[in-house]
C-alpha cells in the first residue's frame, strides 16, 4: 500500500483493486459539485446513436446509468432520423424493462426541429396553424415519454430571430436591453454596424405572416405635429374650456386635439407660413422609441392602468407605421376632395332636374311656330372643333337631359372614387393596427401552446411524485429564448398562462363558437382578447394549486454548450487584459444560469462543450465553457434531476460517443475501479480503460454480445464434464 501516493490496493467498504484515478480517495471535486458516474448519463439520437432498444441496450451495458432518448425526425421519420411514434408498445415495452432490470433513468428530447412554439417555416414566416402542428410533435414526445415514466421532454426555444444589440425584455415595469451591463456597456453584437443597424421582423397578427423587416439606420419621413408652444385656457375640439399645456397636440384653430392618434381627426402637421409647405423631416428609429413611449403613456392615463405586452407600442411598430401614415393620409385627402365633388354633382343635378322640369311643361305649353323663341345655342360643338364649326341651336330639353347624363357620370365617378379612396384609407389604417413585434405572438399564442404542453405532461403523469414535465432549452444567441432571461420569461408566462387555464371557467380561443355568432365586432373582441368563451382545461382547482401544477410540469433546460456560444459574440472591455475579459465573459454565463436556478426553474441539464463558435458538442473539458463552475452553481441550488452528456465530435473524431462520456466522468473526478495491477503498486491509469475495453487499442481479454465476430466463437468448448 503506498499512501503517500494516494494509491491503494484495496478498499474495506468495495471489492474494487486499484483506485484508476489519480485522486486520492475520499476527496471531494474542488468546485464542490458531488457529481459521479451513476449522476452523469448520456443522450442517444434515435437513428444515429442507436438504431434500437438493441442500442439503447449497449449504452447501458457500457455503463451508462441515465439516458436522454432523442427523436432527430421530425414529422415523419425515417431510419436515420427516428421520430417517438416509430416505437411501438413492444419497444416501449422493452425500455421500461431495461429501465427496471437495470436501474437506468429515461428522459427524452423531442424532435431537433422544433424551435419554440411560433410556427417558424422555411422561409422565415410563422402560423398559428404551423405552431399547432409543432404543439402536436411535443405532445407525441410526451406520450413516449409518459410509457416510460416521469421525466423531462426537453424541446428547443429559438422563437424568432432579434437583434443582440437590443434584447429589450420588457416586465411590464421596464424594458431592461440585456445586451448591456449595468454601467451600459454594450456586451454583445453580431456585427460591428448592428448597433446602428439592427434589423426587427414585425409580423401582421391576423395571419402570423412576416410582413416587414425594419433597419434601425433607415430614415423615414414623418410630419412634425403641430404643438402648443406655451401653456395657455383655450378650447378643445368639441368647444369645451380646457388648459391646454405646452407639447399638447392642438389643430389649426388652436384647439386641443382630444384623440391625438384618432385617424381621421387626430393630430396633424406644423405647417410653416414662410414656404407655405407642411413641415416633413426624417426622423431616425430613436425618434420613434420617443414616440412609442409618448403613446403608451397617453393610453396608460386614458385606460387608467399599467398596459398588457398586447396593448403596448413598440419603437419598431411606430416605425413601420410611420411609413404608412402617408399612404393613408393620401388616401384620406382624396377622399374628401372627391367627397366634395360628390356634393357639388348632387346640387347641380338636383337643379337640372328642376329645369327639365320647367321646360317639359313649357314645352307643351308653347305653339309649334312659337317653339324656336326658346332654342339654345349648343357651344360644344364649337369647342370640340376648336371655333371652326359654328354653334348649334338646340332644345333646352336636349340640352338638360346631355347635362343630366354627364353630371350623373360625374357623380359617379366621385362616389366610387371617394368611397375607394375611404375604403383604402380603413384597409391601411387596418393593416397599421395588425402591425406587431413577434414577442406579442409569442406572449398571445406561443406561451399558450407551451401551457397546453404542460397540461398535457398533467394529464399524462401516473406518479406525482415523477411527473411527466416540459423542460424548454435556450438555444442559439441570435434567436429569442437564447438567453437564459429570455428562457425564464418563457417560463413564467407559460405557467402563468396554464394557471390560467386551469382556474378561468371562460377563457378567450376556448370551445368552438355556433358560425351565427361570428360576427365582425365579435372577432375584434377576440383578438384583443375581451371575448371569452367556455375552457375545455378548467379543472376548478385554486390558484395555489395550479400554481404548484404549473412550476411542477413546465421547467427549463440548461445547456453548457449553447450558454458559451455567447462567447463570439462577446466585447471585450479594451480596458481590460484578455484573460480578465475572458473572465468576465464566465462570470456572465455563470450569472445568468444562477439566475434560472434560483427561483427552482431547472429540471433538465445538458453537458456538452466548444470554443465558443459552434455547437459541435466537444466532451466537457475539451472547450472553454465554464461547465463545472455552472453545475456547481446548480447543486447549490439544489439540483438533482437528470445531467446528460450530450455526445457530438466524440462520435467522429475518437473512438465512441461512449468516450465522450467517459470522458465527461473523468472531468468531473470521478473514480474508477479496475481488477489487476500494471506493476508493483502501480494501478491502472483512466486511459487504459477508456482506450481499451472500448476504443480496443489492444487486445480485450473477453469478446461478448454484439462484440464478439460471430455466434461460432465461444469461450469454451461447452463439452458437459462428466
Amino acid at each position: 500500500m503506498k499512501f503517500g501516493s494516494g494509491y491503494y490496493s484495496h478498499h474495506p467498504v468495495v471489492d474494487y483493486f486499484n483506485a484508476m484515478d489519480p485522486q486520492s480517495y475520499g476527496e471531494k471535486p474542488p468546485y464542490g459539485a458531488d457529481l459521479g458516474v451513476k449522476d452523469i448519463g448520456m443522450s442517444v439520437p434515435m437513428g444515429i446513436s442507436a438504431a434500437n432498444v438493441a442500442g439503447i441496450y449497449s449504452k447501458i451495458r457500457m455503463g451508462t446509468g441515465n439516458i436522454e432518448i432523442q427523436f432527430p425526425g421530425y414529422r415523419t421519420g425515417n431510419r436515420n432520423a427516428q421520430t417517438p411514434e416509430m416505437l411501438g408498445e413492444d419497444q416501449r415495452q422493452a425500455i421500461r424493462e431495461l429501465s427496471l432490470a437495470n436501474e437506468v433513468k429515461f428522459t427524452t428530447h423531442a424532435s431537433f426541429q422544433l424551435m419554440g412554439m411560433m410556427g417558424r417555416d422555411e422561409r422565415g414566416n410563422f402560423s398559428i396553424s404551423g405552431a399547432t402542428q409543432d404543439l402536436f410533435e411535443l405532445k407525441r414526445a410526451i406520450d413516449f415519454q409518459a410509457d416510460l415514466g416521469g421525466g423531462s421532454v426537453v424541446i428547443h426555444s429559438g422563437e424568432f430571430e432579434r437583434p443582440m444589440t437590443d434584447m429589450y425584455m420588457d416586465d411590464e415595469t421596464g424594458r431592461l436591453n440585456l445586451a448591456r451591463d449595468s454601467s451600459g456597456r454594450l456586451m454583445f453584437r453580431q456585427a460591428h454596424t448592428q448597433e446602428i443597424g439592427a434589423h426587427f421582423e414585425l409580423l401582421d397578427d391576423r395571419t402570423s405572416a412576416k410582413i416587414e423587416t425594419v433597419q434601425k439606420d433607415r430614415l423615414v419621413a414623418h410630419p412634425d405635429w403641430k404643438r402648443a408652444k406655451e401653456d395657455y385656457w383655450g378650447q378643445d375640439q368639441k368647444g369645451n374650456k380646457v388648459f391646454i399645456r405646452k407639447g399638447d397636440y392642438t389643430d389649426y384653430e388652436n384647439r386641443m386635439i382630444i384623440d391625438p392618434y384618432d385617424p381621421a381627426k387626430g393630430r396633424v402637421p406644423e405647417f410653416d407660413e414662410t414656404t407655405k409647405e407642411f413641415k416633413i423631416r426624417l426622423k431616425t428609429y430613436e425618434d420613434f422609441r420617443e414616440e412609442a413611449k409618448e403613446y403608451n403613456r397617453y393610453l396608460e392615463q386614458k385606460k387608467g392602468r399599467k398596459l398588457s405586452y398586447y396593448e403596448k407600442m413598440y419603437p419598431e411598430e411606430a416605425y413601420v407605421r410611420a411609413t404608412l401614415d402617408a399612404q393613408e393620409g393620401t388616401s384620406r385627402g382624396w377622399s374628401v376632395y372627391y367627397g366634395l365633388g360628390t356634393e357639388r354633382n348632387i346640387k347641380t343635378l338636383n337643379k337640372l332636374e328642376e329645369a327639365k322640369k320647367f321646360y317639359e311643361g313649357l314645352d307643351k305649353t308653347t305653339p309649334p311656330e312659337e317653339q324656336w323663341k326658346i332654342l339654345k345655342q349648343d357651344d360644344e360643338l364649337y369647342r370640340a372643333t376648336g371655333g371652326f364649326a359654328a354653334p348649334e341651336m338646340k332644345h333646352p330639353l336636349e340640352l338638360i337631359k346631355r347635362a343630366i347624363e354627364d353630371t350623373r357620370r360625374n357623380l359617379d365617378f366621385a362616389r366610387t372614387s371617394s368611397s375607394g379612396q375611404l375604403q383604402q384609407a380603413l384597409d391601411t389604417y387596418e393593416t397599421k393596427s395588425h402591425i406587431i413585434t413577434p414577442i406579442k405572438r409569442l406572449e398571445s399564442d406561443g406561451v399558450r401552446l407551451y401551457a397546453e404542453a404542460g397540461i398535457h405532461s398533467l394529464q399524462k403523469t401516473r406518479d406525482p411524485n415523477n411527473p411527466v414535465f416540459v423542460a424548454v432549452e435556450h438555444i442559439f444567441p441570435e434567436r429569442f429564448g437564447g438567453h437564459p432571461e429570455e428562457l425564464k420569461w418563457i417560463i413564467k408566462k407559460s405557467r402563468e398562462r396554464m394557471v390560467d387555464m386551469l382556474t378561468k371557467p371562460e377563457i378567450p380561443f376556448g370551445a368552438s363558437m355556433a358560425p351565427e355568432e361570428i360576427t365582425a365586432d365579435r372577432l375584434k373582441k377576440i383578438y384583443r382578447g375581451e371575448h371569452l368563451q367556455p375552457n375545455p382545461y378548467y379543472m376548478g382547482v385554486s390558484r395555489e394549486e395550479a400554481e404548484k401544477l404549473a412550476e411542477r410540469h413546465i421547467k427549463a433546460t440548461i445547456d453548457t454548450g449553447h450558454i458559451n456560444l455567447w462567447r463570439k459574440y462577446w466585447q471585450d472591455d479594451p480596458r481590460k487584459t484578455r484573460e480578465q475579459n475572458d473572465k468576465t465573459f464566465q462570470r456572465w454565463a455563470v450569472d445568468t444560469i444562477e439566475s434560472l436556478a434560483k427561483e427552482k426553474m431547472v429540471g433538465n441539464v445538458h453537458l456538452a462543450d466548444n470554443y465558443g463558435y459552434h455547437d459541435d458538442h466537444l466532451a466537457p473539458g475539451q472547450g472553454n465553457s465554464p461547465i463545472k463552475e455552472i453545475m456547481s452553481t446548480l447543486k447549490k441550488y439544489g439540483y438533482e434531476k437528470a445531467v446528460t452528456v450530450e455526445p457530438g465530435a466524440d462520435a467522429s473524431t475518437d473512438l465512441s460517443d461512449f468516450h465522450g462520456l467517459m470522458k465527461t466522468w473523468r472531468f468531473f473526478g470521478s473514480p474508477v475501479y479496475g481488477m489487476g495491477f500494471r506493476g508493483a503498486g502501480v494501478p491502472q491509469t483512466w486511459s487504459d480503460v477508456q482506450y481499451s475495453f472500448f476504443g480496443q487499442n489492444k487486445p480485450p481479454y473477453y469478446i461478448f454480445g454484439g462484440y464478439a465476430p460471430s455466434n461460432d466463437w465461444t469461450l469454451w468448448s461447452a463439452v458437459p464434464l462428466e
